[in-house]
């Protein structure tokens, strides 16, 4: 990376915990950011294990093309001011950012070392599942599909990262509203970037 600065964020929680909904907010507001998303990273359905139950297995690290979505973040960090997923740019002088939003960021070694800042959105069963019966799927979610494969794998993953992660994160109540959850998170990022930009006139 050289000499270059930029901010990293990355955004998780289990399946329609609103990672997606408050990374577009807050790259709608903050200058200089750019967003990249797990889920574009996901294998054709033809490469996606199926278990003994006969649910595919997209929960899980091996159905990313986890590779692929390293070099997308390479090639950000390398140039951010000529990604191809930013946005205004406005003042020149503003650190660039970048957004990761996922499912399985914080469970995934490789990454561990690029953030600067984690959140952790999460929900109850009931209002996962609420989320996840409005939402159209391609394809379609199974009977029993959330009960036997999604949850399940949220909660395994979930625990291994609070066993593992030797970072810190934020947890936050995905029951709040949009504007709560992106208020809180904003604030919080331009705090880090005032500290970081303070370090930098000191250094």
């Amino acid at each position: 990376m050289g000499k270059r600065r930029h901010h990293r964020e990355g955004i998780s929680c289990v399946t329609n915990g609103g990672k997606t909904t408050l990374a577009n907010n807050l790259q709608k507001r903050l200058p200089n950011c750019s967003v990249i998303s797990q889920d574009d990273f996901f294998k054709p359905q033809s490469e996606i294990e199926i278990d003994e139950n006969g649910f595919l297995q997209y929960d899980v690290l091996e159905a990313l093309n986890m590779e692929k979505m390293m070099s997308a973040i390479s090639c950000w960090m390398e140039n951010p001011r000529h990604s191809v997923i930013s946005t205004d740019w406005g003042n020149a002088e503003e650190t660039p950012i970048l957004i990761i939003e996922g499912f399985l960021l914080f469970n995934y070694k490789p990454l561990a070392t690029i953030w600067n800042r984690s959140y952790f959105l999460t929900i109850p069963y009931e209002e996962c599942k609420r989320r996840r019966s409005t939402r159209v799927y391609n394809p379609p979610d199974p009977p029993g599909y959330l009960d036997g494969h999604v949850w399940p794998m949220y909660l395994k993953h979930r625990r291994e990262m609070e066993e593992n992660v030797t970072w810190e994160i934020v947890y936050l109540d995905g029951m709040k509203s949009e504007e709560d959850l992106f208020s809180q998170v904003y604030e919080d990022i331009m705090q880090e970037l005032a500290k970081q930009k303070c370090l930098q006139v000191t250094a």
